[in-house]
């Protein structure tokens, strides 16, 4: 079977360091920090007092007000990105057959917020269950490309991919894989997240997972430095269209790159931490070579997981080194979440699309806030530190990984006709 081409033909995004594509990128390249006291509680009681929250977000810039009190905010970000994504990428029902356009988005935890909201609702009344008819179809993480698809008619694969922190990653993969096996001509991929909630600070405070830099939020997230002590929980959607080739060019579509590859892998070893060798990063990237049917020396650019965790981050660059030999030293590599924060199951949507802009700008954003070496790090690597790069990309590689040893890495390719 002749496998399709796959193409990027749409981006949104909804961030928070930019509520649109341009947005997003220009705060990127300026090495701008997304991180700042929570405004959405009191953060009185807490340990971690700071988050990446999407801000100056209406969402009735998208829908009408009785609509958006139907969606939790994770489906809200999911509607707003993808609205810009369709848009951007010119798809309409007169152009595409609706029945071979489709949803796959990625979610790590859905309507959080919802669901805490309704649980300390009921806590505090005298035991009668009194609970809002839309708090199950709020909460559940299949209902945002089910929005999707209902506002714009899509009636293709619709469904939400649940891999903790890979989510979207995996729902990107399978995006590709439907379109390449011939399946479907469109679908609009990506993942949303909004866990900046008391639960959801609180749960991973609990964990030792976040940075409690309370004095200083916009350097708290520092991947590969030497002091990072813990991620920075952000918040918000990326979205993109990815599209049969023959089927973007018939229509005249503008194409950003070609999806090369992808692949997945297990760490199989432990429920947060990662393997300290690295053993399921290696494996995944060596499976997304082999399936881009590439040679490690043709990556230019690895935007990595690395969120700034004192395991993680050193696990993934061993992995790197292994898996690249000599030709590490070559490629340029960064952490977006020293911007971002992590945004969970929408990780992988977000990262993605930051390197596919490094590749249509020839620009590698930074990784901000590096100040002390980590004498675990290969110094030969090029991290791309704390200033953005010009760097001509041909082929860029997107890491992520979850909880539970949930290992995704996309490969994106510069469009040869």
């Amino acid at each position: 079977m002749q496998l399709k081409r796959v193409v990027v033909t749409g981006l949104g995004a909804i961030t928070p360091i930019g509520n649109s594509i341009q947005e997003y990128w220009d705060a990127l390249i300026n090495g701008k920090s997304g991180a700042a006291p929570i405004t959405y509680y009191d953060t009185e009681k807490h340990k971690t007092k700071f988050a990446c929250e999407v801000k100056n977000f209406n969402i009735e810039d998208y829908m009408d007000r009785k609509e958006s009190r139907r969606l939790d905010k994770f489906a809200q970000y999911a509607v707003a990105a993808s609205d810009e994504a369709i848009k951007d990428a010119g798809i309409t029902l007169e152009n595409s057959d609706k029945h071979r356009i489709g949803v796959i988005w990625g979610a790590g935890i859905g309507g959080l917020e919802t669901f805490q909201d309704e649980v300390l609702y009921y806590a505090s009344g005298d035991g009668t269950p009194k609970f809002n008819p839309f708090f199950i179809p709020k909460m559940i993480a299949d209902i945002a490309p089910a929005h999707i698809s209902m506002r714009n008619g899509y009636m293709g694969p619709n469904y939400t991919t649940v891999s903790a922190c890979a989510s979207s990653a995996n729902a990107m993969i399978d995006a590709f894989n439907y379109i390449r096996l011939g399946m479907c001509d469109v679908i609009v991929t990506g993942g949303s997240e909004a866990a900046v909630t008391i639960a959801g600070m609180g749960g991973f405070n609990s964990m030792h997972a976040l940075s409690t830099r309370n004095d200083s939020p916009e350097t708290a997230s520092r991947p590969f430095d030497a002091n990072r002590d813990g991620f920075v929980l952000g918040e918000g959607a990326g979205a993109l269209v990815l599209e049969e080739y023959e089927h973007a060019k018939a229509r005249g579509a503008n194409i950003y790159c070609e999806v090369g590859g992808g692949g997945m892998s297990s760490d199989a070893y432990h429920l947060t931490a990662p393997h300290p060798e690295g053993i399921g990063v290696i494996a995944v990237m060596e499976n997304t070579l082999r399936d881009a049917g590439m040679q490690p020396e043709m990556i230019d650019h690895i935007n990595t997981h690395g969120t700034s965790t004192p395991l993680g981050d050193v696990a993934e660059l061993k992995a790197i080194s292994h898996v690249f030999g000599d030709h590490a030293k070559n490629i340029n590599i960064n952490s977006t979440k020293s911007m971002t924060g992590h945004l969970l199951g929408a990780a992988g949507a977000i990262e993605a699309i930051a390197s596919i802009l490094a590749m249509k700008y020839s620009l590698v954003p930074p990784t901000i806030n590096h100040t002390v070496v980590d004498e675990n790090i290969n110094p030969e690597l090029n991290l791309t530190l704390n200033k953005a790069q010009k760097r001509e990309i041909n082929v860029a590689m997107s890491n992520t990984f979850g909880f539970g040893g949930h290992n995704a890495c996309v490969l994106f390719k510069k469009l040869v006709s």
